[in-house]
């Protein structure tokens, strides 16, 4: 793999010494200041395209990155349209599970709906399932990579996972996709409850447990941290131009570039434009007439402080979708997924049940009365759960739908994008641009 590192560094030259002039036009608008849209900037700029970085908030990543569960999940990238998903549908659409809630309620959500129908089968689960690791491993690559080139502090450690199971049923499920998985050079074990237990003694005071899998290599990041130092990264040792409060009204793509118009009147040119939107991507795409197949689901997190038995390692609850993460001096835990819920505030009932079932799961873990306000967003979903990377049109770039994974893909697809948006500059110097079709 270190090949794939130094074939990308060789070629990083490519197009020039990274960096914008002031008020030159750059190579690359990206839109977008999530850790999608960061990574994708980073990626740009090493490889010597220069890159404007364009946000509507004030700041990196306030949007779904700034408190999702953290768990760098690189082995655990399972497409959420599967088999067993879909002896639930009568329930979820009646709403009666508490913790997976469905709300299609538009024209364009149902037909989502349909297509995420279709990748309910046994064979399109396995391969989106596949096809995500593939991925994972790459951003893993990717990021390790960034660290010894720039070792940003974002409470990065490798703790190792484990994943509980409640049911004898779901272990065997679990088992089948350790082996699937082991074919891809991913290490994991699975383990019986006193195994777990040995492995990490926080799971003392936890009940049910029938075992666990166990992998020793996940590891856990805050992504607001993260986005923060990287864009200080890529604004002193890149040159990359930044754009806080650009909120983007309009796009003008022609023969010559792209020009982005904020509400505010200010414009910005580029020859290219990456679009890192996450769930507002629909609503702005359509505005060109590019259709994707993106819908959000809310979930929501808090943090508390440590318990008497926090965890050491990173913990997921299968059978009450909860993450547990470790970061110093707190515990974080996300969960709940309401499907077609573009709503990002917080729903103070909702946020108490998550609370709650963090505290059946893992009673000592944190000090639940001490968990703050809590937090809601938006995760963008595609029917198969793997990010769209793609020419779009001449100019424009998507790299969206990371759906559950976003902070765990970030880094992967940011490489991916890159690859095409320098292939097409390089490709424009050489020969006219050719015609393209939309997704």
């Amino acid at each position: 793999m270190a090949s794939v590192v130094q074939e990308r560094d060789e070629g990083d030259a490519r197009l020039g010494a990274p960096g914008t002039e002031p008020g030159a036009r750059p190579d690359v608008v990206v839109l977008g200041a999530g850790v999608v849209g960061v990574a994708t900037a980073y990626a740009l700029a090493r490889r010597g395209v220069s890159v404007a970085l364009v946000e509507r908030a004030a700041e990196p990543a306030l949007g779904c990155s700034y408190a999702n569960g953290g768990q760098l999940s690189y082995a655990y990238t399972d497409a959420l349209a599967a088999p067993a998903l879909l002896a639930k549908l009568p329930a979820l659409a009646l709403g009666l599970d508490p913790v997976f809630r469905l709300r299609l309620a538009d024209p364009a959500m149902l037909r989502w709906g349909v297509r995420f129908l279709g990748n309910c089968t046994a064979s399109h689960f396995r391969r989106s399932t596949l096809q995500g690791l593939t991925l994972g491993l790459e951003s893993r690559l990717a990021l390790h990579a960034l660290l010894e080139r720039h070792p940003i502090s974002f409470n990065h450690a490798l703790p190792g996972k484990l994943h509980l199971q409640h049911s004898r049923d779901a272990l065997d499920a679990a088992r089948t996709l350790v082996a699937l998985k082991r074919g891809a050079g991913i290490v994991q074990h699975v383990v019986d409850a006193s195994e777990a237990r040995a492995l990490e003694p926080a799971l003392e005071g936890a009940s049910g447990i029938v075992g666990a899998v166990h992998s020793p290599d996940e590891e856990v990041g805050d992504p607001y941290l993260f986005a923060i130092g990287l864009t200080e990264v890529l604004r002193h040792e890149y040159g990359v131009a930044t754009h806080f409060g650009f909120d983007a009204e309009s796009v003008e793509a022609t023969a010559e570039g792209v020009s982005i118009e904020a509400r505010d009147g200010r414009r910005l040119r580029a020859s290219r434009l990456v679009v890192a939107l996450g769930a507002q991507a629909p609503e702005f795409l359509r505005r060109l007439g590019i259709s994707v197949p993106v819908i959000p689901m809310k979930g929501y997190s808090f943090s508390a402080p440590r318990g008497p038995a926090a965890p050491r390692m990173s913990i997921t609850d299968a059978s009450r979708k909860l993450v547990f993460c470790p970061f110093p001096g707190q515990v974080r835990v996300a969960g709940l997924a309401e499907l077609g819920n573009g709503d990002v505030s917080v729903d103070p009932a909702r946020l108490g049940q998550l609370i709650g079932l963090a505290g059946d799961s893992l009673p000592q873990a944190a000090d639940y009365a001490s968990a703050e306000n809590g937090w809601a967003g938006l995760r963008p979903m595609t029917p198969s759960s793997l990010p769209i990377v793609t020419r779009a049109r001449e100019r424009i770039f998507l790299n969206i739908g990371h759906g559950m994974l976003g902070w765990t893909f970030a880094m992967g697809t940011a490489e991916r994008a890159a690859g095409l948006v320098a292939d097409s500059l390089v490709e424009e110097r050489t020969t006219p641009l050719s015609p393209r079709s939309s997704v």
